[in-house]
């Protein structure tokens, strides 16, 4: 589980749009599109403009480099025979034109003056293959294939192509605004990869889950009660057909049946989020962007023990962006707990920042027993701050009472 905490504008968001830029760029439905990245349009997963608007304080010549790791389950086997397995993508584009890309194995690339050097591990090489500009023989295909193979890379560009767009393949992202509950869902047997930006395929994904017979329904009710938001649900046809759906819920056990609408709003934005993390193929990477919003104290810690569950049983793995201090203390609580539902070992936290006008990220130094030894300062607000000047400001109220 990885989770990114800060103050709004520090540049949480920035990260994920960049994994969000990558899988539109390797899902672009145009096979002859072949723009280094895809920013985007009102339906992409993210629309960023150009390569300027990504750019802080663009200038002439500006570059953008991203350095992605990763590790895949196997070796790749290229088509003349040999196994490689790479671990890493550097990728540099230069004044919106692209520079150049290479995948790496054992090896950590760090930026210098005009691009990057590589840190050689010891028995490693660190550079699998790369296209660089000028230099190379054969055509982009985006930012991360050729076309025109030639001898050099023929069978390893193929096999990498394709790992690539199958790594962007298993993100799933919801973010942090989900739309409103409908008094009637619409669902014509497809089987939707995700939830929607928005939730809005939420229940579709649902109904798919029935069919294909997952036991999707054992876990979403058992939440909704741990949450304390309802009791249970029933999705209930209402026409012959079998397309159109009623979400009805009880908010007691012996209570009556009304439809979401009529419940409070964060059954429905909650509502999503589950589904997504239980519906969700093993291996999927999920992006969630706020997934704790419109919900009370108590039952954001409750869903932090159920990102807790997905991370160890269901082999998901999660990035989060949250506010939460309610999910961070239920997380370190866990991590400290002599049972271990979570170790420190299984988890990234960071915080961002801005610092003289420049976005920064620290990696929180969490310990065996869930403690954080690098806590920043007013992470979460000044709580005591607050509560000591509310004491200053009774005690002399008192006074001039007395």
């Amino acid at each position: 589980m990885t989770g990114l905490f800060g103050a709004n504008n520090s540049g949480k968001t920035s990260i994920l749009q960049v994994l969000l830029m990558l899988k539109q760029t390797a899902e672009h439905p145009s096979p002859d599109w072949n723009e280094p990245l895809y920013f985007g349009d009102e339906k992409s997963l993210v629309n960023l403009g150009s390569f300027d608007d990504i750019i802080h304080r663009p200038a002439n010549n500006s570059r953008l480099t991203i350095f992605v790791s990763w590790k895949l389950p196997e070796n790749l086997t290229t088509q003349n025979r040999s196994k490689v397995n790479p671990n890493s993508f550097l990728l540099s584009i230069l004044g919106g034109t692209l520079e150049g890309f290479r995948y790496g194995a054992g090896v950590h690339f760090f930026e210098t003056g005009t691009f990057a050097r590589a840190d050689y591990d010891e028995g490693s090489y660190p550079v699998l293959i790369s296209y660089w500009g000028e230099a190379s023989s054969e055509s982009p295909f985006r930012c991360y294939g050729v076309r025109g193979i030639s001898d050099r890379t023929e069978g390893v560009f193929s096999e990498l192509e394709e790992a690539f767009e199958n790594l962007f393949s298993r993100i799933r992202y919801l973010g942090p605004l989900r739309e409103y509950p409908r008094p009637r869902y619409l669902w014509e047997g497809d089987h939707p990869k995700g939830v929607g930006r928005y939730g809005e395929q939420a229940i579709a994904a649902l109904l798919s889950q029935r069919v294909q017979l997952r036991p999707i329904d054992e876990q979403i009710p058992k939440w909704l009660q741990r949450l304390e938001l309802i009791d249970s649900y029933r999705l209930n046809p209402v026409s012959d057909t079998e397309q159109d759906y009623e979400f009805l819920v009880k908010q007691y056990k012996d209570g009556p049946e009304v439809r979401l609408t009529d419940v409070g709003f964060g059954v429905s934005q909650v509502l999503p989020v589950l589904i997504l993390c239980y519906s969700a193929p093993e291996g999927s990477i999920l992006i969630l962007e706020q997934p704790e919003a419109h919900l009370h104290p108590s039952a954001q810690s409750e869903l932090g023990d159920v990102l807790v569950d997905v991370v160890k049983n269901r082999n998901v793995q999660i990035i989060l962006e949250s506010h939460s201090a309610f999910m961070l203390h239920r997380l370190q609580r866990r991590i400290a707990e002599e049972e271990e539902p979570i170790s420190e070992k299984d988890t990234a936290l960071y915080f961002c920042q801005i610092n003289d006008g420049t976005s920064t990220i620290e990696q929180l130094d969490v310990d065996e027993y869930g403690n954080i030894r690098n806590w920043p300062q007013n992470f979460f607000g000044d709580d005591v701050g607050d509560l000591v000047e509310k004491t200053k400001a009774e005690m002399k109220r008192r006074k001039v009472i007395e």
